[in-house]
């Protein structure tokens, strides 16, 4: 997705082996037939903060920690539309699943921890959320085994008691192991409590089938998993819930690959959709605001689909999220000047 310094390259479009098997997997669900084919900034706790809860319908938008070309922005200019504001990114240490967070003050003008920090607690303030994010493009940070799951429990704790960080964005684009991702996560949400925001961010192949890896993680922690916003983009073309192929910068696209998470057993508030700010945030996949716009209404209202509709609405889909602020601003805010009112007007 979410590249720290390039646009991360394209996958390659699914073999005709790879979509029968993907077919079988997603005919294995139950899916209805398509219809029409702040505390002071330095040191004090999180605790001195209660978080605030998430919108119904709420707007992601991940904040760059490095300069790439998009506009840099400190934490307090980013948009006003965003609900849940993801750092990118947290750094992996020697440790396995162990993380640190190192603010890029030089790349970022000057910007010092400690404002980065009160900047942190007036989002909070303002009711925003704002989570650390774990992964990207270049992560390397694996949590594969019970000593890696509780080594980054134990750090991305520390760091939302240090940052007042309100949760974790899982982010990992070189693969997830769901047993002990489940056990990390469950374990951050033993230490945090239930105001833990936990998002995912998984590439569209990881959400074809609830047999994989990033699916299975989402369904474990479904009693406390906040959203899961999957990329669409920087992807082949990709299976619908109605076992058909589509391309990617399409509403079709948008709303036949939400299908398979609404109907493979996460619940609607739990799905949001996943598109790049402008054409440099991607190096491919990206959609007009209006096609974001017309993929939220097709899900829930039954309006502004295109030759895929789903059998019935998710009024409770949960809403939208970008790569990034950063990239947004660069364009002038057109992204989330558009999409962000419409999330927060669904139904």
């Amino acid at each position: 997705m979410h590249s720290d310094t390039r646009t991360r390259k394209l996958r390659s479009r699914l073999t005709p082996a790879l979509v029968a098997v993907g077919a079988l997997a997603v005919a294995g669900l139950a899916v209805p037939a398509a219809a029409g084919a702040a505390p002071a900034a330095d040191a004090a706790p999180r605790a001195a903060a209660a978080p605030a809860a998430v919108p119904a319908h709420a707007v992601t938008g991940y904040w760059q920690n490095f300069n790439n070309g998009a506009t840099v922005q400190t934490l307090a200019q980013v948009q006003n539309h965003y609900d849940i504001i993801a750092v990118a990114f947290a750094d992996a240490t020697a440790t396995p699943g162990q993380v640190t967070f190192n603010l890029d003050s030089a790349g970022l003008g000057g910007y010092t921890v400690d404002q980065f920090k009160k900047d942190v607690a007036a989002k909070k303030a303002a009711g925003k959320s704002v989570i650390i994010s774990i992964g990207g493009e270049r992560g390397t940070v694996a949590v594969n085994s019970a000593a890696s799951a509780t080594a980054f429990a134990d750090s991305v704790y520390a760091l939302m008691q240090e940052y007042g960080f309100d949760g974790v964005d899982i982010d990992l684009e070189n693969g997830l192991n769901s047993t002990y991702m489940t056990q990390a996560l469950r374990s951050l949400s033993q230490k945090d409590g239930p105001g833990l925001v936990v998002t995912m961010a998984p590439q569209t192949i990881d959400m074809q089938s609830t047999s994989n890896e990033y699916f299975k993680t989402a369904l474990n922690i479904k009693d406390f998993l906040t959203v899961v916003n999957m990329q669409y983009y920087n992807s082949g073309s990709m299976l619908g819930c109605d076992g058909k192929v589509y391309s990617q910068g399409s509403v079709d696209f948008l709303t036949a690959l939400a299908c398979v998470q609404l109907e493979g057993g996460l619940a609607p508030s739990q799905v949001g959709i996943g598109v790049p700010a402008s054409p440099q945030g991607a190096g491919s996949g990206y959609v007009s605001p209006q096609t974001v716009n017309n993929a939220l209404d097709c899900l829930t209202r039954g309006t502004g689909c295109g030759t895929f509709k789903p059998s019935r609405t998710y009024p409770g889909l949960r809403g939208a999220m970008t790569w990034s602020t950063n990239w947004d601003a660069a364009a002038g805010n057109a992204w989330s000047n558009a999409v962000g009112p419409h999330v927060h007007g669904l139904p």
